[in-house]
């Protein structure tokens, strides 16, 4: 258990990100680029750490190691995305597919494999926060199928029914909702939701599993998200099967 960390100071209107990693090179070099880049950083060393200052201090984005004593990231990742909606960020090691797609199943947003490059990291950072914050005033409603999505509060609802959604899944159903009967492959969402024009494409296909799972009626049979062989996925207001 590493002893209490202060903060680093910033302004206080500054984002709070959480850097949760055991290695305390790796942690001081991500919270030395995250401060110099005007965030408030706060440090923890294992997962209860972790649970203990994300319940103290609500971080607004959470850098999260897979491998960590005590608690895994996963576990972090499943408790954290409980207690409300948090982006997360996840660290993992190069080749470690399997946990990739596992943190991304559980609610992770993003993930980075090390060794990765500080600066990218930042980077992504922005990225999620920037696409966490609600939308300009102006951006009107969605809605077919029963679903509604309100970009300038984000939240989705199911029939009435609030959704619980991680950021990239509100994303997501944003753009199949402005975009109807029209398919896209993967690499086109990829770059019209993530905002990537390169990436592993199975984030894209992990998320439109998950989304899925929370807007189908019968997720092993989808209506509404429906897969276009060859091509990638379209959706269909109409529910019809092809």
């Amino acid at each position: 258990m590493q002893q209490p960390y202060e903060p680093l100071r910033a302004p206080d209107t500054s984002p709070r990100v959480l850097v949760v990693d055991d290695d305390p090179t790796v942690a001081e070099i991500v919270a030395g680029y995250l401060d110099r880049a005007g965030y408030a950083v706060d440090r923890a060393d294992d997962g209860p750490t972790a649970l203990t200052r994300a319940a103290a201090h609500r971080p607004d984005l959470v850098v999260l190691d897979l491998m960590l004593p005590g608690m895994d990231g996963l576990e972090v990742c499943r408790r954290i995305r409980g207690q409300g909606p948090v982006p997360v960020i996840m660290l993992t090691a190069r080749g470690d597919e399997e946990d990739r797609i596992l943190g991304l199943e559980v609610g992770a947003d993003d993930y980075v494999t090390k060794p990765f490059s500080p600066r990218e990291l930042v980077l992504r950072v922005e990225s999620v926060l920037r696409r966490s914050r609600p939308a300009v005033t102006g951006r009107h409603r969605l809605g077919a199928a029963g679903l509604t999505v309100d970009p300038e509060a984000r939240r989705a609802t199911k029939h009435d029914t609030e959704l619980a959604l991680t950021l990239r899944e509100f994303d997501l159903l944003s753009f199949f909702l402005r975009h109807p009967g029209r398919a896209f492959s993967r690499e086109d969402l990829m770059r019209e939701v993530w905002g990537w024009d390169f990436g592993d494409l199975s984030t894209v296909t992990v998320h439109v599993r998950r989304l899925r799972g929370k807007v189908e009626d019968d997720p092993a049979r989808p209506r509404l998200i429906q897969t276009v062989w060859g091509v990638g996925y379209r959706f269909d207001p109409t529910g019809r099967e092809d």
